[in-house]
This record gives structure tokens, C-alpha cells and sequence, in this order.
């Protein structure tokens, strides 16, 4: 903490790129903290889109400080478990069981649309206003105030600019230049279908020989989350919105237990995208004469889904950036102690969840060594299977 007087957000111009997760929490927690923000979004509606995700206690933990617990308990199935299983056999492997290991954390599955619903309630009801229709063309950082110009053509000027504008990030490549991401030779598949009756709000990881499927219920069990992974060659495009023919995933599942491939039977025109390995952005910030810009989500950290962390990564970062902004002496301060809080945590999640992608797809002797290794440990210690992460997961950034 610097010394001198802090900041104070109240009446404090904020333009926010990007009306998802990490844009419309940052909006909330600083609008909350008296700021008056205005959220850019290039699309013309925030429509129902995407599929499942999961909000593990890390990210539980800033909807709650940010006053959306109640919010989320009605938006989603709280996890009771995760069980691993041979994709092939349909076998248990190990199941774990946060009911009795974790009762007083959170592990929650909801539809994306219904975490962006609630995200959006409250960042209006914090008294944030929200443009559509404005999709940034060019960054401009070389005046005294960060500026945008969108492709109506207006000129956008503001004392803080936050880039929340995700894999693509424009404000990213302003502070970075451009990046060169490498395809991970995976491809994954996104699909929701109805939901069997009476389903356990349980994770499920079918792991199977270069390719894995997770799987878990949504809104009170009326739906099913499903995401496929393949190791592949042919690249696929990095694109949230690409659909694809269900045979394809129907073929790389056809060696997977019929529990898996029933579903899969289901599926009708799922979405695909190629998995894509980028570094961790190495500037977040930057101050000008008079503001700054600071970049956070996906726009900072783009990662690998296999730790299920995109969506509370960045209301991590939404809420370190709203509390060092109001608790620094000036904007240099405050935006060096977000980097510096947020860059290293970042960093470890993003390799964590390119190492999991690894462990799912083993194959030959040293699947049969994996697979022993876990049903053992889950037998004699699920509680050392989980305590693995709780450098991630019982992490609460609005603890300080």
C-alpha cells in the first residue's frame, strides 16, 4: 500500500471494453467504488450464448463480495463431486467427493448466458451503462488520454480505458503488439442436449487415449454440458462461433463407453474450436499523462479449458484491479500492484491447466501406470487428490 492519501473512484470517468465476465464484474466492483462506467460491447444484444461453465470457490468468492451470492445460488447446480472415469470402459477411476471434502466451499455449474445475465443485472443495477453496437477499430494510447475509435467512427477518449475484449484483445496487442499463438494439436467440442431425470450435479471426466470428454448438469438438471477434446493435426479456427458436423465427434468418441456415445448421439450441431497456446500478456498496464489502461481476462491470459478457471480468473481480476485503483495514492501505484498481484497467480493456473491436458490423454503403459496411480490415491486419499489445488481453488483475492 503507498502511502498519502488514496485514490477515490467516485465520479471517475471508466470505459470498459467488453460486456463479458471479466468486463461487466470489473463495472460492477468499480461502479460500486462511485465510478461512473460505461461498458463498449460489439455485438447488437447480449444473447444466450455459449454452454456450460463452472465457478469454482475462487471465483465464488468475488461474486459474493460483490454482492451476487444469491445471484449465483439461483443461477446454478452447486457441484457435489467429481468422479474420473476410463473413457473406453466406462470404469471408475477415482471420484472425489467436495460434498464431504469441501463442504464449505463452492463449486458451482451454470450456462454461461446465466452468469452473463446475472453479471449484467448487477453492473445496471450499480448504475452501469451499457452501449451495444460499438466494436473498437483502433486503440490510440498516444495522446494524453487513452482513446478508442469505433467502427461508427466516434472517437472515444477516457482517463482509464479497461480492455476486457477477450482472446482477440485489441488493447492487448496496443500494449504487447501482436502475438503469434501456436495450435496445441487439440480440438475441442461444445454441445448442450436435455438432460436424463435426476442427474447428480457431479463433474464427470471420461479420459481415454488422446482424448477426453467432460460433462456435467446445468440449470436444475434440465440440461447437460458436454465438452469434447481430441488430439489432432488438422487445425481447426480459434473461434468461439465455428459449427461443426456431430458425425465428426460422434467418430473420435466411437471407441468410449456407451454412456458416452448415447450422448453423444444427441448432439446435433455442436460448436468447434482449436485449442490455441498463448503466452501470458508481459505488459497489462500502462499510464499516459492523464489515465491509464490496464487489460485483464482473457485479454491478459488466454488459457487451455482443462482446469475449467477462464470465467473465475477473471473475476479475479476484476475485483485486484477494483481494489488496487481504490487503494493506491495514484494510477502508476495502483496498476503496478494489480500486475504484480495478478501476473504470477495467472501464470501458474495457465501452465496447470496445459499440464491436466496432458494427464487426461495418456495412452499405452503410461495410462495403465496413471489410471493405478489414481484409483489407488482416490481409495486411500481423495482428500491428497484435492489438496493438490487448493493453492488454486481456496485462493480469496478479496481477502487482500
Amino acid at each position: 500500500m503507498s502511502g498519502g492519501a488514496k485514490m477515490s473512484l467516485i465520479g471517475q470517468s471508466v470505459t470498459v471494453v467488453g460486456a463479458g465476465v471479466a468486463g461487466l464484474a470489473a463495472a460492477r466492483a468499480l461502479a460500486l467504488r462511485g465510478a461512473r462506467v460505461t461498458v463498449l460491447e460489439q455485438a447488437d444484444a447480449i444473447r444466450e450464448v455459449g454452454a456450460g461453465l463452472q465457478i469454482s470457490p475462487n471465483g465464488a468468492a468475488v461474486l459474493r463480495a460483490l454482492g451476487l451470492q444469491d445471484a449465483l445460488d439461483a443461477a446454478s447446480m452447486r457441484a457435489t463431486a467429481v468422479q474420473l472415469i476410463d473413457g473406453p470402459t466406462g470404469d471408475p477411476v477415482a471420484r472425489l467427493d467436495l460434498a464431504r471434502l469441501r463442504p464449505d466451499q463452492g463449486y458451482h455449474f451454470l450456462h454461461r448466458a446465466d452468469l452473463i445475465a446475472l453479471l449484467l443485472q448487477g453492473a445496471r443495477e450499480a448504475g452501469v451503462t451499457l452501449r451495444l453496437l460499438s466494436r473498437v477499430a483502433e486503440v490510440d494510447l498516444s495522446g494524453a488520454r487513452p482513446a478508442v475509435t469505433l467502427d461508427s467512427g466516434d472517437r472515444i477518449e477516457t482517463p482509464l480505458l479497461i480492455g476486457a475484449d477477450g482472446l482477440h484483445s485489441r488493447l492487448r496487442a496496443a500494449l504487447n503488439g501482436a502475438q503469434h499463438p501456436f495450435f496445441t494439436g487439440q480440438v475441442a467440442w461444445r454441445a448442450v442436449i436435455p438432460c436424463e431425470p435426476g442427474a447428480a450435479p457431479e463433474a464427470e471426466v471420461h479420459m481415454g487415449p488422446g482424448r477426453h470428454l467432460v460433462s456435467y448438469p446445468l440449470r436444475g438438471g434440465t440440461l447437460r454440458n458436454l465438452v469434447a477434446v481430441e488430439e489432432r493435426q488438422r487445425w481447426a479456427e480459434e473461434s468461439w462461433t465455428l459449427r461443426d458436423d456431430s458425425m465428426d465427434m460422434r467418430l473420435a468418441f466411437a471407441g468410449f463407453s456407451p454412456r458416452v456415445r448415447g450422448w453423444l448421439d444427441r448432439v446435433e450441431d455442436p460448436w468447434l474450436w482449436g485449442l490455441f497456446r498463448h503466452p501470458v500478456a508481459g505488459t497489462w498496464t500502462r499510464v499516459v499523462s492523464g489515465g491509464a489502461v490496464a487489460i485483464l481476462g482473457d485479454a491478459a491470459h488466454p488459457t487451455l479449458p482443462f482446469l475449467a478457471q477462464g470465467a473465475s480468473m477473471g473475476l479475479e481480476d476484476a475485483w485486484v484491479l477494483a481494489d488496487a485503483l481504490a487503494g493506491h495514492d495514484s494510477l502508476a501505484a495502483a496498476l503496478a500492484a494489480y500486475q504484480t498481484r495478478r501476473k504470477p497467480r495467472t501464470t501458474r493456473i495457465v501452465a496447470a491447466a496445459n499440464a491436466n491436458a496432458r494427464a487426461y490423454h495418456l495412452s499405452g503403459l503410461p495410462r495403465m501406470i496413471g489410471h493405478a496411480g489414481l484409483r489407488l490415491l482416490g481409495r486411500l486419499s481423495p482428500a491428497t487428490m484435492l489438496s493438490r489445488f487448493d493453492w488454486l481453488y481456496g485462493h480469496d483475492v478479496t481477502q487482500g
